[in-house]
């Protein structure tokens, strides 16, 4: 097998012919059949519900990703920060959604000037200080800004406790000229409870309820007012509420998951399987596109392997998990048994896994593709992933900028 060296050493890299050999290990990996499996089937989720798909990208922070999401159909892409929105449309994203405040003079000159270069951007406002802030600021500017009340839950995280401070809200970004309301936000992965799907199906049609009396107030100011929310575990559920009577043809139900794009092993797994079941009229679900490849790095003693693997290289809210194994410079045809392997311990570097008795053939060197859970927290660890084809090809490096 002819190969060219690649180092991904979370900086430059160069591309290889095939990923058991000649890449520099370990690797964080996208396999390119889930993911476009992944593009599709979510966009035509948030089609089939009357909405309009706008993914988080603070899970990816990879504009290459963005834009296949943007090609698929995507109506924007949200993100958590104003360095994040810099970021994405520096890279071509024109219409952001920033699921957050826009708080701070720094981080709203950052907003002013993506403005200012024909950005279409939302933000959240909670608070009558932060709506005075931002009126004053863009006034100053000359620039308009797009807000989006924020409706949260009593602990909570962000947003509006009360009716009554949804509607105080309004009225003071109405007398803001530099701000305009623009719909409603919320997030309904802060809704906890002995019984969280009846909490979120409340919460949802709460939020409904809410924009259709703003809406007959006439508080809002831009026609067919965004409605948004939706993370990566109950966005059926949201769907569902916003594709009722009360939004259809008078506002911009927006979805906001994430995570899908290339989904996971471990936590939206879980999330994925609930989904299903509630939904069991949906077809095959979302396919996990995300893995990172390492090598086995020592054999100290019987039943332990120590793999060159650590936290610095693959999320661990949850242990990672083995998936398949392949000799370095091997046939994908040819995987090896890791039945029974059971990762214990990470540390920074180093990952430890015991194995059963009957695994006799593991050898140093052996290349081990890992499942991991939560995918945010194995992107930003990595300055570039690799798109693999089904036989392992490397077909593109995918930078990300956290």
């Amino acid at each position: 097998m002819q190969t060219t060296a690649l180092a991904v050493d979370k900086g430059s890299v160069e591309l290889s012919s095939h990923l058991l050999s000649g890449v520099s290990l370990p690797a964080a990996v996208i396999h390119e059949g889930a993911l476009e499996h992944n593009l599709a089937w979510m966009q035509r989720f948030a089609e089939a519900h009357g909405a309009r798909l706008a993914p988080h990208g603070k899970t990816t922070m990879t504009p290459a990703l963005f834009h296949r999401q943007l090609q698929a159909g995507a109506w924007g892409i949200t993100l958590a920060t104003a360095p994040q929105c810099r970021a994405a449309f520096a890279n071509g994203v024109t219409r952001l959604l920033m699921a957050n405040q826009l708080v701070g003079q720094a981080n709203m000159a950052i907003i002013a000037s993506l403005l200012e270069q024909g950005a279409t951007f939302y933000c959240m406002v909670d608070s009558q200080e932060n709506v005075r802030q931002l009126g004053r600021f863009f006034a100053e500017r000359g620039l308009g800004l797009s807000v989006l009340i924020e409706v949260g839950v009593g602990g909570g995280r962000c947003g509006c406790r009360t009716q009554q401070q949804i509607v105080s809200l309004a009225e003071a970004i109405s007398n803001e000229p530099a701000l305009s309301l623009a719909g409603l936000e919320g997030y309904e992965g802060v809704v906890h409870g002995d019984d969280p799907e009846a909490g979120i199906r409340a919460y949802a049609k709460y939020l409904v309820e809410v924009a259709v009396e703003l809406e007959a107030a006439g508080r809002f100011s831009q026609p067919n007012p965004i409605v948004t929310a939706s993370g990566s575990a109950w966005y059926d559920v949201i769907a569902e509420a916003f594709d009722g009577a009360p939004l259809q043809g008078r506002f911009t139900p927006v979805l906001r998951p994430g995570c899908y794009v290339v989904h996971d092993h471990g936590l939206y797994r879980e999330a994925q399987s609930a989904v299903l079941n509630r939904r069991p009229d949906l077809q095959q679900g979302l396919e996990p596109a995300l893995e990172v490849f390492a090598q086995v790095q020592s054999l100290p003693e019987p039943g332990l392997a120590i793999v060159a693997l650590g936290k610095r290289d693959i999320g661990h809210d949850q242990l990672p998990m083995a998936l398949r194994r392949f000799r370095e410079a091997g046939e994908i045809s040819q995987p090896l048994s890791v039945a029974g392997w059971e990762v214990t311990k990470i540390m920074d570097q180093h990952t430890f896994v015991r194995l059963p008795n009957e695994a006799q053939d593991i050898e140093v060197g052996d290349i081990i593709a890992f499942g991991a859970s939560h995918p945010c927290l194995t992107f930003d660890k990595w300055r570039q992933l690799l798109l693999v084809d089904s036989d392992l090809n490397v077909k593109e490096r995918l930078a990300t900028y956290f």
